[in-house]
């Protein structure tokens, strides 16, 4: 980018004359452009449909994609799985080091560079404009303070919020001392001059609550707030214990919000209450956590609420974006929300009512035999659609791409374990098996919808998990410690339930040495499952193994905040002390994420893992359903019906063209299928693998379709094939 003397100034006149004529007739065009043909809002528009109008690409040229441009954005690998924004001809990024980007949509040349101290909102940014289009700006988050740049030079707006930010600790009933964090990597919904944001607080006791928050575009005041945890004398405060608001976090929404802006109503998918496996401390149903929760943008004023799960214990917080469609109903239009969730339910209500199109049945569900924990008698079955995942995982489901051995194995984990279906609950006394299971079902970005069609089509991976609870408080990895203190993290989390804290019948370093202990850790011995390399890093291991050496080391204090050595300077974050357990009770945990895999790194249960299903939701039935991707192993061997066998979090785009674009991560593809029937298309490889949700676009009157790849240093696996180095960054196609 050119910087302008004043020397230049004179004769460069007539150019920026010619600039601004053309960025002025840009700017009508813009104002004028029909609906879904802009890319100027997160998921392409603010009911988050994840659908583009326009149609240059089609299903006779779309094998001619080619790439046209990239742009790498080396810096933290892996960390961010971001969708553009494009307004105008301008497509403003995630780049390089954290840094806030704008880059000319149609070449990717950088145009302003705007450095941050720390990893903005990662999944993508809001746009927000005047009516004049005078001021546009750029709205984000970094380390929990909500900010503001000019859209057009990439500057600091300083008079939002307190010199330029707005702290998101601030205003939630708690001690911000006491706040881990609250900043969520997905951005929140601009409506008229109002910019709505979820949060992030975490999952574990202690965490904060998740207050759906709205804020002055202009000046970053605090307009209004909903309590997702209620407060005395809020609707829904007794179904939880007293005062439950001022210890119980969560309930909030970390996912994808979805807006009708001709009615001025939001719609919130909210998350699980912590914590999220053992809910003794929160007896009762718990609203609002796990609902579909319908606002008025406006006011903050619930309208109404349709709850998935109560008093969950296992993680079932609704990610994905609820979808606004019209669809014919009875002979006659209906608007809906349709909603996903991880455990593989579509669930469909009108979206003004908030009745349900098709019957929704309580049904009771298996009871806990948790000490002081009750769970809720029934859970809310739809009776149609029919599901988009497998609930269920039985002997006769077991990978058949496994050696004898292990398939024994698993048929004898499973046989051992509780294994009642979706509902069944944690326990500290066996294993407990669930599928989807909570990385499984539809997760963030997972759906897209077609409105002239009334079809939706999600994204989902079924990836069984195997909990069991235990009083010990999982230990977590944080920058900074060292071997030892991240081998005693390891240890906690893996190793405990079975060796307790005082590591018994471990025989390293004492009798074996470390060859044999790897060898068992990851083959398995006796009762001892094993540990693939996607469950335990080779580098996870080797902390594990220096922790055994030396406990003592492992279990002392980390360093304190500030006194790391980073490889960049950036503001790190305290460890906030979990409070004391409420008198005369006792607290469960369990591992987070814990799929059951097989000692190869694939999922235990046969394949497909991942799949793409198209729903018609005129009639609530299944028109197509195709396995999405392949294992990269396997598909060496020419076995390629089976989808990725590693979980990610991206999403579809389908168009007007009769496509439908996404990513399959694993295997560093990037696909076309046809909307009507899911036949594959096209697809071509990436140097890295494709993850978040692509932008469709348009600029002179040429289409475009960008991706966004993440960078990894894990080595090839069966189930992984890794980006090559440095090639995280944006990968934009069009036809020739």
């Amino acid at each position: 980018m050119r910087i302008i003397k004043n020397r230049d100034r004179k004769r460069a006149a007539p150019k920026l004359s010619a600039v601004l004529t053309c960025f002025l007739l840009a700017s009508t065009i813009a104002l004028a452009a029909p609906p879904y043909t802009t890319w100027s809002d997160y998921s392409g528009a603010a009911d988050s449909m994840q659908y583009s109008a326009l149609k240059q690409i089609d299903k006779t040229n779309v094998h001619k994609l080619a790439l046209v441009w990239s742009h790498l954005a080396p810096g933290p690998t892996g960390r961010f799985s971001f969708s553009p924004l494009i307004v105008d001809n301008v497509m403003y990024v995630v780049g390089e080091n954290g840094a806030v980007m704008a880059l000319d949509a149609a070449t990717g040349r950088t145009i302003w560079s705007h450095p941050t101290d720390g990893t903005p909102t990662n999944r993508g940014f809001n746009y927000w404009e005047s009516k004049d289009r005078s001021d546009r700006r750029l709205i984000f988050s970094v380390h929990d303070y909500l900010q503001e740049v000019n859209a057009r030079t990439g500057i600091t707006i300083n008079t939002f919020g307190n010199d330029g930010r707005v702290d998101l600790k601030q205003g939630l009933g708690r001690d911000p001392k006491t706040i881990n964090s609250i900043q969520s990597g997905t951005p929140g919904r601009v409506f008229e001059n109002l910019i709505i944001l979820g949060s992030a607080p975490g999952e574990l006791y202690g965490s904060a609550p998740g207050d759906i928050r709205a804020y002055d575009v202009h000046t970053g005041k605090l307009v209004w707030t909903f309590h997702t945890i209620p407060h005395p004398g809020e609707y829904g405060y007794d179904t939880w214990p007293k005062d439950a608001w001022t210890y119980s976090g969560g309930v909030n929404a970390w996912g994808e919000i979805s807006i009708d802006e001709k009615r001025g109503i939001g719609y919130f998918p909210l998350g699980s209450p912590t914590y999220d496996l053992y809910g003794a401390d929160r007896i009762g149903q718990n609203l609002f956590g796990d609902c579909l929760l319908a606002l008025d943008l406006r006011t903050g004023k619930r309208l109404w609420h349709f709850q998935f799960v109560h008093h969950d214990l296992w993680d079932y917080d609704p990610v994905t974006a609820p979808k606004l469609l019209t669809v014919q109903h009875n002979g006659k239009p209906v608007d809906i929300v349709a909603q996903p969730t991880k455990f593989g339910f579509l669930y469909v209500f009108n979206r003004v009512t908030g009745e349900p199109l098709w019957p929704i049945e309580e049904r009771p569900v298996p009871k806990t035999d948790m000490p002081g924990e009750q769970s809720w008698p029934t859970q809310p079955f739809p009776t149609k659609p029919a599901p988009f995942a497998r609930q269920k995982f039985t002997v006769n489901d077991i990978n058949p791409y496994l050696d004898d051995a292990e398939k024994e194995r698993l048929r004898k984990i499973l046989l051992d374990a509780r294994n009642e279906g979706i509902f069944t609950p944690p326990t500290s006394t066996r294993n407990q098996i669930a599928v989807p299971g909570e990385n499984g079902g539809a997760n963030w970005g997972s759906a897209t919808a077609d409105p002239q069609t009334g079809m939706l089509y999600v994204r989902s991976f079924d990836a069984p998990t195997i909990h069991k609870l235990t009083q010990n408080r999982p230990a977590r990895r944080f920058p900074g410690e060292t071997p030892e203190q991240q081998g005693f993290a390891l240890y906690t989390q893996n190793c405990m339930p079975c060796h307790g804290p005082d590591r018994a019948r471990i025989t390293f370093p004492k009798e074996i040495g470390p060859d044999e202990f790897k060898t068992t850790v990851r083959n398995g011995k006796g009762e001892m499952p094993a540990f693939s390399e996607a469950t335990l890093t080779t580098a996870n291991l080797e902390a594990l193994m220096a922790y055994l050496v030396n406990p003592a080391a492992g279990a002392a204090r980390a360093p304190a905040p500030g006194q790391e050595t980073e490889r960049r300077t950036r503001p790190v974050r305290e460890r906030s002390p979990i409070p004391p357990p409420p008198a005369g009770q006792t607290r469960y945990y369990g591992p987070f994420g814990n799929t059951l895999f097989a000692t190869n790194g694939m999922i235990a249960m046969s394949p497909p893992w991942s799949q793409l299903t198209a729903y018609d939701l005129n009639q609530g039935t299944i028109k197509w359903k195709i396995p999405l991707g392949t294992t990269p192993g396997l598909a060496a061997k020419g076995i390629t019906n089976t989808g990725s066998s590693k979980f990610t979090r991206n999403g579809p785009v389908v168009t007007a063209g009769g496509l439908i674009f996404i990513g399959s991560g694993p295997d560093r593809m990037v696909h076309a299928y046809d909307k009507d029937t899911g036949k594959l298309l096209w697809e071509t490889e990436l140097d890295a693998n494709p993850d978040g949700i692509p932008s469709v676009y348009e600029v002179g009157g040429r289409e475009y379709v960008a991706f966004f790849a993440a960078s990894t240093g894990a080595r090839e696996s069966l189930v992984f094939k890794p980006g090559k180095p440095k090639a995280q960054g944006y990968y934009v196609f069009a036809i020739p």
